[in-house]
């Protein structure tokens, strides 16, 4: 269970996350969704740690991460894999390296483990014939791919966390890399591994997730499914939404 107590957040004087309470169940498909500078990626952060709330509680699993040491966060990020905006990867490190880096750093894997791992991975995600190719001759969707990846390599999450994860991809590689997250995330409650991804793309959103949530002004203003977002009465949050209106119309 991932659980937000009241917690504030801010940048100087502008208030990114203001009095924010929900909780996720780490098997749960859920979207966050808002416009640029709402705080959908602090929520990544403050989930993994990274960042620290000026106030409130923030509690992963029944514990409280929000008076942890660095050390002690170690096993509390374990629990989840991110994969950030625009992949990030090594630009020095081959696909390879790049899978292969975590399990290098910290499993205590021996090279031939490493590589059965690697190999089983960049196989599932069907990025094999890239294996040796460095991050700048791949496509976008491959860079994706690729961060992916990496983000399983690490262990065995149970629940990844995408931040805008089809940002500067075409329709086409976009819709792919929506099927793959969901596919990652198949299977039944609570059983499977689940998904929070942050976006401002709702069709995008509409394929991975079962639960979404907005973000407004520091706070949720929904919380609920696709059935209840379509008919929220709420002028601001129907606006944001309306490609979905656009999709089905094209239908």
């Amino acid at each position: 269970m991932i659980e937000f107590r009241d917690v504030v957040l801010s940048y100087g004087d502008h208030v990114v996350l203001d009095r924010l309470s929900f909780r996720i169940n780490f098997y749960e498909r859920v979207a966050i969704l808002g416009g640029s500078g709402e705080g959908k990626t602090t929520i990544l952060k403050l989930i993994l740690g990274l960042i620290r709330p000026d106030e409130g509680r923030i509690i992963i699993d029944g514990q409280d991460i929000t008076v942890m040491s660095e050390s002690e966060l170690r096993d509390v990020r374990m629990k989840f894999s991110i994969v950030f905006q625009e992949g990030a990867l090594f630009d020095s490190l081959s696909v390879r390296d790049n899978v292969a880096f975590c399990l290098r750093e910290y499993s205590g894997l021996s090279e031939e483990e490493i590589e059965e791992r690697v190999r089983a991975l960049i196989r599932r995600l069907g990025i094999e014939d890239a294996i040796d190719l460095m991050p700048e001759e791949l496509s976008g969707g491959m860079q994706r791919r690729v961060a992916i990846a990496r983000s399983l390599a690490a262990g065995r999450p149970k629940t990844m966390l995408y931040d805008e994860p089809t940002t500067g991809l075409d329709p086409l590689t976009s819709d792919n890399i929506c099927a793959m997250i969901k596919e990652l995330s198949s299977g039944e409650p609570p059983d499977r591994m689940g998904l929070i991804i942050v976006t401002h793309k709702v069709s995008d959103a509409a394929k991975v997730a079962d639960r979404f949530m907005y973000l407004k002004n520091g706070k949720i203003t929904f919380d609920g499914d696709m059935k209840s977002l379509k008919e929220t009465t709420d002028p601001e949050l129907r606006a944001f939404i309306n490609e979905l209106f656009t999709i089905e119309g094209r239908c």
